[in-house]
């Protein structure tokens, strides 16, 4: 038997999507791999919470229900992740990235975290003005979401700024990405600022009512910053040309933006 058949057989290489996504971790700065665990474990919250949410049960809307822990927790906790993410490819220079990445995953921990201290209090998060305590905590996370704005707004305008080096695709998926990013926080601005007047002069009930009035837009549009760069980044792993990976990802985000307008439309008619 000669050297060559008497050999273990080799180990079979690993498909290309997980040496791409492995290389997303190896490859990250600190502060994107500190942005990805932070961000697990903002999603461990909210499956906690919503596996607490079948132990104890309990009412799933309201404002007062494990359902704001729960979706509060995933979305933040997905959000962290694909900012961080996407960030890798906007063109920063590392004295604006790192603050900034640092920022947001501070003050998405003091979003879920107040409203996770409110749920177990079992007292409302938002608006509620009963008190100094949850005055205190409906306005540091009302602060929490302007900062929000303020610092994926600048992510945004170097997305729309975009890098003359970079596939087209993935330069159309971040620019679309960050657009529907800001129409979610726009909208979500916009229920506070609705909800607001109405609890400072004591109709907190009318208020929590119409506090949710573009949920479902606002629910929809926080995403498209990850669904989108993650389809351009899926298309690189296919032997697909360029242009064909840029219409595609050009058809999904105008399927994308069809979507929030769909959505805009059943809030406004069901407000």
């Amino acid at each position: 038997m000669t050297a060559a058949t008497s050999a273990a057989p080799l180990s079979p290489a690993p498909p290309s999507w997980w040496v791409a996504v492995r290389g997303i971790w190896t490859h990250g700065r600190r502060i994107e791999r500190v942005c990805y665990l932070l961000g697990l474990v903002l999603l461990a919250s909210g499956a906690f919470h919503f596996a607490l949410f079948f132990v104890r049960g309990g009412p799933w809307e309201g404002p007062v229900s494990w359902r704001k822990p729960t979706t509060f927790g995933l979305s933040f906790g997905l959000t962290l992740i694909a900012v961080a993410w996407v960030a890798s490819y906007l063109k920063l220079p590392e004295r604006t990235r790192t603050p900034a990445l640092g920022v947001f995953a501070a003050d998405c921990f003091v979003e879920v975290g107040g409203i996770t201290l409110q749920a177990w209090r079992h007292v409302p998060s938002h608006i509620d003005m009963q008190g100094s305590f949850n005055t205190g905590v409906s306005m540091t996370l009302a602060v929490g979401g302007g900062i929000l704005v303020v610092v994926l707004g600048r992510l945004a305008v170097a997305a729309f700024r975009g890098d003359p080096h970079q596939a087209p695709s993935m330069r159309l998926a971040l620019r679309a990405g960050f657009a529907t990013l800001m129409i979610g926080l726009l909208s979500g601005a916009a229920m506070i600022a609705r909800g607001t007047p109405e609890a400072k002069t004591g109709h907190q009930q009318q208020a929590y009512h119409d506090l949710g009035f573009l949920k479902l837009v606002h629910g929809i549009s926080l995403h498209g910053v990850l669904v989108l760069p993650t389809l351009a980044w899926a298309l690189t792993l296919t032997s697909w040309p360029e242009q064909k990976r840029t219409r595609t990802v050009k058809l999904a985000a105008s399927a994308y933006g069809i979507a929030i307008a769909a959505a805009l439309v059943f809030d406004l008619a069901t407000m």
